[in-house]
């Protein structure tokens, strides 16, 4: 009797331990279960840890919540300023509501998939291709909206869409860097006609300077003459003004220039120099006749006859 009593014991602890091994179940931390019973899902969403259900009855689905990164594929468009372009971009989600995933959709992330890829199309259609280039947050808040708002029904959150690279056409890529190159040379241009008229604003400001001394005209000439000097060149060019020459003649002391300097100290006015009689004679004999001069044809070109009176 009593060894009956043990085999059936046993037996029973043997069922049992069947029974918990076939219905024991463990979900992980990032995951959620969803059990199903005869095909009805149950209200109750399974926790992690350890859990049971029922073996032939009841069916346990396993569902991640963790946020999944899908890239994708690059997607060829025409944008709204007719250039072609190759786009594409990477989409993070995570499921909310893990029984609406599994019963609202038959695949959630296909779906996510599909529906990211028509969105990116429809965002190239409606944009600039400045707007793709240099304005993406704004293209990557519009496009999660377009994700995001199908994808609550699902149970699924789209986290963060991003657009990686726009691809361009060879012909477009040189046309932009011939407008750059253009653009830079165009400020190149502005910004040495701002400097020019600068420099000649000073050396107008220097010139009135100068106007006042004009020992410091010598002075700069010199200093030019340093400069040149200093880079040790064999030929040395030195250009001589005429303002130069006044100065020094004024400045020499002879008879001429002590009279005028007397003159103008007592308050009389200088006299001019005299003028020499070789350079009257010269005038005189240029005014009173001109030597005929053949033109082309041979015949000669008498000058006009001189009015009477004339000087």
């Amino acid at each position: 009797m009593i060894e009956e009593l043990l085999m059936a014991a046993a037996g029973a602890g043997a069922a049992v331990a069947v029974y918990a091994g076939v219905a024991a179940r463990v979900v992980k931390q990032y995951e959620r279960g969803v059990v199903f019973r005869f095909g009805r899902l149950r209200d109750e969403v399974r926790t992690p840890g350890f859990t049971m259900i029922v073996p032939g009855v009841d069916r346990l689905h396993k569902v991640n919540m963790q946020i999944v990164t899908m890239p994708v594929p690059a997607q060829e468009g025409i944008t709204r300023d007719n250039v072609t372009v190759r786009v594409d971009a990477v989409v993070y989600f995570k499921v909310v509501d893990a029984a609406e995933a599994l019963v609202r959709v038959e695949d959630y992330k296909f779906a996510v998939s599909q529906m990211a890829q028509t969105s990116l199309r429809s965002i190239i259609g409606k944009s600039d291709l400045d707007d793709l280039l240099s304005n993406r947050e704004k293209l990557n808040q519009g496009l999660e909206l377009m994700l995001d708002s199908p994808a609550i029904g699902w149970g699924v959150q789209i986290d963060r869409v991003e657009i990686k690279d726009v691809s361009l056409p060879e012909t477009m890529k040189r046309s932009m860097a011939r407008q750059a190159e253009a653009d830079r040379e165009r400020r190149a241009r502005v910004i040495n006609a701002d400097a020019e008229l600068q420099a000649s604003k000073k050396l107008a400001e220097a010139a009135q300077a100068m106007s006042g001394q004009p020992a410091a005209l010598q002075l700069r000439l010199l200093q030019t003459v340093v400069a040149v000097a200093a880079e040790k060149n064999s030929t040395l060019v030195l250009p001589f003004p005429v303002e130069l020459l006044r100065f020094l003649e004024r400045a020499t002391p002879g008879p001429e220039g002590r009279g005028a300097v007397a003159a103008q100290g007592q308050g009389q006015e200088a006299t001019p120099p005299p003028i020499s009689s070789a350079y009257l004679k010269g005038a005189a004999d240029a005014a009173a006749g001109v030597e005929p001069v053949e033109d082309l044809t041979g015949a000669s070109v008498e000058p006009a006859p001189r009015e009477e009176g004339a000087g």
